[in-house]
Formats: structure tokens, C-alpha cells, sequence
């Protein structure tokens, strides 16, 4: 998307000179995708630099968000971003570690034995056997910081009767989180698939799980017509966000 310290969106800015992680295409779509409909309160798990959480506070004047990150220096990046935003009466980051039984955490304040409306997460998916040297980065992505076995079942506990979790995969996993979900009384209420272009197969895929079964919503999106031009269906979905 850009490699300047600075993305500008319409109604607010990030900035990520502090945080080892850029704003990208995978958290606008989700931040843009994820029904916020109805939800007073929602946890974004691995926020980085606060992009996702603010998305939400934009689309929902109602909703409260609770932004959690492992890494200091995002968290740093974050309540900065936020500060700058005007929802910052509505969102509040803290440095939590998500890889533990929420059941287990007795810390004063923390925002792991809450219950949400919503749950969010950009998850960490990079599987390569060579991991990335900066170990921030490192942390960040590759997914034994946040195996999703463990993502799953954390939110489980942590899920409103009602609520909804959204999250984006790498499509060649979306099947397995899916059953991974449904051992966690998780069921797929609305799955998009997305493609970078018409002749590409997706690579990314969006989900959205309930604790009640319901019929599924199947959809593609594809980002850029042939001519690397944004689709409309990608504008539509964004309009509201981007600033050209």
C-alpha cells in the first residue's frame, strides 16, 4: 500500500515509524469487512498500529474497543495513532499476551477475562521454516507466537452469546481454522475469499464465526480489475476509508 511512515485515510491517520508492522491491504479489509452491527464492545487481537480498532470506532459510534498487542513497541504506535484519531474516548490499547488461558489470567484490569460483542484479529500466519531476522517482526508474524489452536479457543471463552468472530486467513488454511472453530462451538456464518486479480485464486480469505449454527454466507472479492485498477466492489467496500 505505501511505504511512507504515514498512511492517511479519510478520518484518521497511522503512523508506523515505532511499530515493526506497516499498515496493510489484510487489515483494511478486515477492519472494513467485519459486521459491527449491534456491537457495544469488541476486542482487536493483535492490533499493531491500532489501524483495525480505529476502522471499527469509524463504523460504529456505539461501539467501545479494546486493542491488545504482545509487542511494546506497537502498543507505543497504537495509543499514539488512537490519541491522534477522534475516537479516542472509545478505544483503549494495552500490551496483553493473547497465548494464555484467559481463564487463568488473575492481572488487575486485564482484558482477557472480558466478554465482547465482537472479536477481531489479524493473525500472525507466516509459516516459513527461515524466520524473518528482526525479531519484532518476527514475533509479530510467524505464528508460533499465536498458533491458532490457541487463538481459537481463547476466543471462544471470551464471545458474547451473540457475538461475532472475524478474522483473515491465508485461504490455504481457512478450512482447518474452520474446523478448528467447530470443536470450539464456533460455526462459519459468512466466508469471503479473496483475489488479488480475475485470474488469480484467492489468497486471502475472510471469516466469520458465531456460537450458533446458521447458514453461511459465501462471496468473492477481488481487489484489482486487469488493469490494476481497484474493482468497484473493493471501492465499495473501502470508500468510506481511503482518502483517493
Amino acid at each position: 500500500m505505501t511505504n511512507e511512515k504515514t498512511f492517511r485515510f479519510k478520518q484518521f491517520t497511522v503512523r508506523h515509524d515505532r511499530c515493526a508492522m506497516k499498515v496493510g491491504t489484510d487489515g483494511v479489509l478486515l477492519g472494513a469487512w467485519a459486521n459491527v452491527k449491534d456491537a457495544k464492545t469488541a476486542l482487536d487481537i493483535g492490533t499493531g498500529t491500532g489501524l483495525i480498532a480505529l476502522m471499527l470506532a469509524q463504523r460504529n459510534a456505539a461501539l467501545h474497543i479494546t486493542g491488545i498487542d504482545i509487542d511494546l513497541d506497537a502498543v507505543v504506535q497504537a495509543k499514539e495513532n488512537v490519541a491522534d484519531s477522534p475516537w479516542s474516548d472509545r478505544i483503549v490499547i494495552k500490551q496483553e499476551n493473547f497465548n494464555i488461558d484467559p481463564r487463568l489470567c488473575q492481572a488487575e484490569g486485564s482484558s482477557l477475562t472480558r466478554m465482547f460483542d465482537l472479536i477481531v484479529s489479524n493473525p500472525p500466519f507466516f509459516t516459513e521454516n527461515t524466520l524473518n531476522p528482526d525479531a519484532a517482526r518476527t514475533a509479530a508474524r510467524h505464528a508460533c507466537s499465536l498458533p491458532i489452536p490457541v487463538l481459537i479457543q481463547n476466543v471462544a471463552t471470551m464471545l458474547t452469546e451473540q457475538g461475532r468472530f472475524c478474522l483473515i486467513v491465508p485461504t490455504s488454511i481457512a478450512q482447518e481454522v474452520i474446523g478448528e472453530a467447530a470443536t470450539h462451538h464456533l460455526y462459519l456464518s459468512r466466508r469471503t475469499d479473496v483475489k488479488t486479480t480475475p485470474r488469480k485464486p484467492p489468497k486471502r480469505t475472510l471469516l466469520e464465526f458465531t456460537p450458533n449454527i446458521t447458514n453461511t454466507d459465501y462471496s468473492t472479492l477481488t481487489l484489482q480489475n486487469e488493469h490494476q485498477q481497484r474493482t468497484s466492489e473493493y471501492r465499495a467496500l473501502t470508500q468510506d476509508f481511503y482518502s483517493t
